[in-house]
């Protein structure tokens, strides 16, 4: 028995054989080619296949971890199509006359290597996206199948995981996932959480384990390589008793929210689209805390029209009936770019022209979105939340360009909430010092602490060699949430979290203890945070 420690980015117990993967370090072969447009032809004929394939592969994340997760295949399809890497393939084959799977490994090598090369950790990451996008035109050139096929229930090791690589898994065999590379905030990580899949990082592996029981310990981080009977039978009763557990976690539907003290939090959903409110209904979340629209643009080709919105905002409206549905507007930028915006590079994106930033300058571009949303209010009970405000300017412009909005409505004959909640996104240092000023121009606040931890304590989340220090529970974090939680309720209005320390069970008490009136957490951890609320018998400090 051989035990190893490791990260834990999902709690939960797996038990199984190790399937090791190991990239395919495939030799492309440099050969001289003879006709030209034939194998330009070749070329354009796979990327078209690898095309369809990333098209597969969005829809099936979309289904099963929610579009803010499938948009990673929505930029892989985007560098697919760019100029630049169709343009240097085509240049190789023509002028150094060579077979079409050199000239994709070569130009995925180079411009792989240009983006490790960048000082912006969000570019840097671009580099493995090119890799992988080049291996999937590679095999389509080949006829070779990447794709790692589980013949039984495993454990999948290996040196790192794309996020092409974790969707194509069958979940239904999947039992756990451990690597040697990666992040916590990884997409792939993310991923892992989201399918509710136990999994390890920062483990040194070794390829003798392939074919070994094993057991995957998302408590304590370890992995435990032919564990002995005694440990064996251990594993095999904590996972029963999670199980067991699980089932216990179904009892709570159709109960309230509420601690041993009588205090009632809401507790809603985050959500990236409409198909996700089965997800929503099944939990029983008691309302959508975080609507996210940005599926509406990254699933488009051109700007979607306002009947388009005003539609997918209805059907939300109406499904969820009288349960507070919170619409964020469109959050655009850093990581989620989309071509027909025409943004442009940035030497740093995570702080540059993004969300309301885009949308207070590009006015039509936001107006055309909030009359969608106002003409929704009349369905159902819809409040609006602006992302990523640094400053009472700002919400003072958004609201003069709503109420405008109101007046041309009120003009047409067109019904609305002229009432409807605004809110705003506390998820920069600025906002949280300003949040005094910020809660008197609004109706309530929402923490995103992904990007408040990420700010305050400048890491990038994404960057494996911060781990160490990208500590969520940092108390600069945990002080900055107290803050707006005590100036919105100075203020008369209320403050929830929708990032996903929401759903961090381990700080619902301190959550609690801050006052916090509503967490909105990923649908299927609305039961567990439910449970540790109705534990809790903390009362406001």
């Amino acid at each position: 028995m051989e035990n190893f420690s490791g990260k834990s980015i999902f709690r939960g117990i797996a038990i199984g054989k190790i399937l090791f993967n190991s990239k395919n370090q495939r030799q492309v072969r440099r050969s001289k080619i003879d006709n030209i447009e034939a194998e330009i032809a070749r070329f354009e004929e796979a990327k078209e296949k690898a095309s369809q394939e990333l098209s597969v592969l969005y829809d099936k994340a979309l289904k099963e971890v929610g579009e803010d997760n499938a948009a990673i295949f929505e930029v892989h399809s985007m560098m697919l199509d760019d100029d630049d890497f169709n343009d240097a393939i085509i240049d190789k084959i023509k002028n150094q006359l060579v077979n079409a799977e050199y000239a994709v490994a070569k130009t995925g090598d180079d411009l792989s290597e240009m983006f490790a090369n960048m000082e912006d950790e969000y570019f840097k990451a671009r580099a493995s996206d090119m890799k992988d996008i080049s291996e999937r035109v590679i095999s389509k050139l080949t006829g070779e199948d990447s794709a790692v096929l589980l013949k039984e229930p495993s454990i999948i090791v290996a040196e790192d995981l794309a996020p092409s690589e974790t969707i194509q898994l069958d979940k239904d065999k999947l039992l756990a996932f451990v690597t040697e590379l990666g992040s916590s905030n990884s997409h792939t990580a993310i991923l892992a959480r989201t399918m509710n899949i136990p999994a390890l990082i920062g483990i040194k592996i070794n390829t003798k384990w392939n074919g070994k029981l094993a057991v995957v310990d998302g408590y304590s981080g370890n992995l435990i390589i032919e564990p002995d009977e005694k440990t064996l039978d251990k594993y095999l009763k904590i996972q029963k008793d999670d199980l067991e557990k699980r089932e216990l976690l179904k009892e709570l539907k159709g109960k309230d929210t509420i601690t041993k003290n009588g205090k009632k939090v809401n507790l809603f959903a985050n959500i990236g689209k409409p198909s996700d409110l089965t997800s929503v209904l099944e939990n029983d979340a008691e309302g959508i805390g975080l609507f996210r629209s940005e599926f509406l643009y990254l699933g488009s080709k051109d700007f979607p029209t306002e009947e388009e919105q005003f539609s997918a905002y209805k059907k939300v409206a109406e499904t969820m009936g009288s349960k507070k549905v919170i619409i964020r507007t469109l959050d655009i930028g850093a990581d989620k770019q989309v071509d027909y915006f025409n943004l442009g590079h940035e030497d740093n994106p995570a702080m540059g022209y993004r969300a309301i930033r885009i949308c207070l300058s590009q006015q039509n571009i936001f107006k055309t979105q909030l009359r969608a949303l106002l003409r929704a209010s009349a369905f159902g009970n819809i409040s609006i939340m602006y992302p990523m405000i640094i400053s009472v300017n700002e919400v003072k412009q958004i609201k003069e360009i709503v109420k405008n909005i109101m007046e041309e409505l009120k003009t047409e004959g067109i019904d609305f909430n002229d009432n409807i909640e605004q809110g705003i996104m506390i998820e920069t240092p600025a906002a949280v010092i300003m949040s005094d000023e910020l809660a008197q121009e609004v109706d309530f606040f929402s923490i995103g602490t992904n990007d408040l931890t990420q700010y305050t304590l400048a890491v990038d989340r994404q960057n494996p060699k911060l781990e160490n220090i990208n500590d969520t529970h940092h108390p600069a974090v945990l002080r900055s949430i107290k803050t707006v939680i005590e100036n919105a309720h100075k203020a008369g209005i209320w403050a929830g979290i929708c990032g996903e320390l929401g759903a961090d069970t381990s700080l619902t008490e301190t959550f609690l203890s801050y006052g916090i009136d509503e967490l909105s957490v990923s649908p299927t951890f609305i039961l567990p945070v439910r449970k540790a609320i109705r534990d809790s018998e903390t009362i406001n400090n």
